[in-house]
């Protein structure tokens, strides 16, 4: 029973400087986040913290595999489900992970500026490696779903699914690259949904897709990621996923 209490108390205090950080990353920056002004913030020791964070970077690291863990909590139950469609399943996969990107923008463009630092370039690539590893069954169960039911026609799924999280990554790197330039406005909107549009069709190819099956987001969608930055987070995806479900 001590250990249970221990453990739980140990994932408490883990999450408690993980939601810590995740506040000052929002607010103030990863670069302008101390470690002293958590250790304050949660009245703990320097080696406290350091019992569980080694570093600054291992501590940023943690952050993304927890939200990767929230947004996996809310995907397998849909890739999982037996009542659903191949199609229906990755619809409704990439409008799931939309929305959470979309409640969580704030922090996630504060993450861009800092994951795609020439600094971060290692643990950006060791986490690219990561999502290769837990992405992939997911994918790939989805893709052999659509092989027997005959809307997908590719011999390949383990290695289609590696392409497509490749894709996804690029499709990552292009938006950081706009977001990241000084004059990125609303009116780098149609490259940007350009970029979209590329990517769907690029991974209906290596699926044997239908053409249109596998939009990855709406016009309303990425445009909520450009500045000025509306105050609506979340509503186009939501209805578009609304749309798919009435679609059953």
């Amino acid at each position: 029973m001590a250990r249970v209490v221990n453990e739980a108390a140990h994932a408490a205090r883990r999450n408690a400087i993980l939601d810590a950080a995740q506040r000052a990353i929002a607010t103030k920056g990863y670069e302008q986040m101390a470690i002293a002004d958590l250790l304050g913030e949660l009245g703990i020791s320097s080696g406290a913290f350091y019992h569980y964070f080694d570093s600054k970077p291992a501590l940023l690291a943690a952050l993304v595999e927890r939200m990767g863990s929230e947004v996996e909590a809310q995907i397998l139950p849909i890739v999982h489900d037996r009542e659903l469609g191949a199609i229906e399943k990755f619809q409704r996969f990439f409008a799931t992970a939309d929305r959470w990107k979309l409640a969580h923008r704030d922090l996630l463009l504060a993450y861009t500026r800092i994951w795609y630092a020439d600094d971060n370039a290692i643990v950006r690539h060791k986490l690219h490696s990561t999502r290769i590893k837990r992405l992939t069954p997911w994918l790939e169960e989805m893709i052999l779903q659509g092989s027997q039911e005959g809307v997908f026609q590719t011999a390949y799924p383990d290695q289609a699914a590696r392409l497509i999280i490749s894709m996804l990554e690029d499709f990552g790197y292009a938006f950081a690259e706009l977001f990241l330039s000084e004059e990125c406005s609303q009116d780098d909107l149609p490259r940007l949904e350009r970029i979209a549009v590329a990517t769907s069709d690029a991974m209906e190819r290596v699926l044997g897709a239908p053409a249109n099956s596998l939009w990855l987001a709406t016009r309303d969608d990425l445009a909520q990621w450009l500045p000025p930055y509306s105050s609506s987070v979340g509503t186009s995806t939501m209805n578009r996923e609304a749309s798919v479900s009435e679609g059953d």
